[in-house]
C-alpha cells in the first residue's frame, strides 16, 4: 500500500469515526443527566463492566473515573459470574458496555443489579436489547457504521464509548467542583505530577530567603543578594511587605554611585509576586511570558519564599 493510499484509509476512518460522535453529541439527552446524578449521588463505588473490546473500553473509563475522583473499579462480566459479583455492593452503581446489548456474560451482572435493586446504568446501541430493556437509565449509542464496514471490527463503536465515559467522568468532577489540586493527589508521579505541584511544594522558604528592608545600604543589600544565588533580593517595607524587590538589571541601572543609595532607593517597585497555593505550571507561565527567572512568594502582601526557574525546571514542571 503507497503512503497515499494509507492517507486515504486514514482520513476516512476518521471522518467515519468523527461523524459518530458528531451524532452522539447531539443526541445527549435527559438520560445523560440522570447518569451523571446517579453516579454523583452513589454511597459506593461505580462498577464498569463488560466483556471483549466493551470490557477494555469499561476498564478504560473506569481508570479515567478513579483519576478524578470518582470511587470506580472495573469487574469482567466474565469472571463477575464466577465469584467476582460479590465485588459489587449494595450502595453501587454498575456501568454496563456493550455494543448489541446482547452480550450473554453480562446476563448474571443484570439479574444481580435487579435482584438487589443496583441502580444499572446501560451503554448500548439497541435500546431494544436485553441491556438496553433491563437498564435503569440507559445511554444509547447512535447507530453509527463502524470504520471497517464491511468487517464489522468494533472501531467507531469503541470510539464512542470511549468518548462517552470520558464525558461522564467531565460532567462529575465538575459536578463535584474537583480542582487542579485535587487531580494532583491522584496523579503525583511524572510530568503531570510535576505540572500539578503547587508554588509552596518547590518554593525556598524564609530561611533561604534573600531578604533587606528599604533602608538598608547597598553594600549589606549586595551581601544578601549574593548570599541567596537567587540574582535577586526582596526588599520589605516597615510594615514587612514587600515593596520591591532588586536584579542584576537595577544594579546595572543604577551603577553611577550605587554604593551612596539604598534598596528603597534602587529597586523595583511592585515586582511580579505568587501566592504559595499556585500552581508551580503557572509560575513557569509568568516567568516565560516576563522573561524572568525568580518569583517571589508572598502571603497577604508579605514575602515568605522565593522561587526561581531552575526549582522549576529540576522539578521537571516544563
Amino acid at each position: 500500500m503507497s503512503a497515499f493510499d494509507a492517507i486515504e484509509v486514514g482520513r476516512r476512518v476518521l471522518a467515519v469515526e468523527a461523524e459518530g460522535l458528531a451524532a452522539l453529541a447531539g443526541a445527549l439527552d435527559d438520560s445523560f443527566v440522570r447518569a451523571v446524578e446517579t453516579l454523583f449521588n452513589a454511597k459506593g463505588r461505580i462498577i464498569c463492566t463488560g466483556v471483549g473490546k466493551s470490557g477494555h473500553v469499561g476498564r478504560k473509563i473506569a481508570a479515567t473515573l478513579a483519576s478524578t475522583g470518582s470511587t470506580a473499579m472495573f469487574v469482567h462480566a466474565t469472571e463477575a459470574s464466577h465469584g467476582d459479583l460479590g465485588m459489587i455492593g449494595t450502595d453501587d452503581v454498575v456501568l454496563a458496555l456493550s455494543k448489541t446489548g446482547e452480550t450473554r456474560e453480562l446476563a448474571d451482572v443484570i439479574a444481580y443489579a435487579k435482584r438487589f435493586a443496583i441502580p444499572l446504568i446501560g451503554m448500548t446501541a439497541s435500546a431494544g436489547s436485553a441491556l438496553g430493556r433491563a437498564s435503569d437509565i440507559l445511554l444509547l449509542l447512535p447507530d453509527a457504521p463502524e470504520a471497517a464496514e464491511a468487517l464489522n471490527a468494533p472501531t467507531t463503536s469503541t470510539t464512542l464509548q470511549i468518548a462517552l465515559g470520558d464525558a461522564l467522568a467531565v460532567a462529575l468532577l465538575e459536578r463535584r467542583g474537583f480542582t487542579p489540586q485535587d487531580f494532583r493527589l491522584f496523579h503525583p508521579g511524572g510530568k503531570l505530577g510535576a505540572m500539578l505541584r503547587t508554588v509552596g511544594d518547590l518554593m525556598h522558604g524564609a530561611a533561604e530567603l534573600p531578604l533587606v528592608e528599604t533602608a538598608t545600604p547597598m553594600a549589606e543589600t549586595l551581601l544578601a543578594m549574593t548570599k541567596g544565588r537567587f540574582g535577586a533580593v526582596a526588599v520589605r517595607d516597615g510594615e514587612g511587605r514587600l515593596a520591591g524587590m532588586i536584579t542584576d538589571g537595577d544594579l546595572r541601572r543604577h551603577m553611577d554611585g550605587l554604593m551612596g543609595h539604598s534598596a528603597g532607593e534602587v529597586m523595583t517597585r511592585n515586582p511580579l509576586t505568587i501566592g504559595a497555593d499556585a500552581l508551580a505550571a503557572e509560575a513557569l507561565r509568568i516567568m516565560n511570558e516576563r522573561s524572568i527567572t525568580v518569583l517571589f512568594v508572598v502571603d497577604d502582601a508579605r514575602p515568605v519564599g522565593v522561587i526561581h526557574v531552575h526549582d522549576l525546571l529540576r522539578a521537571g514542571v516544563v
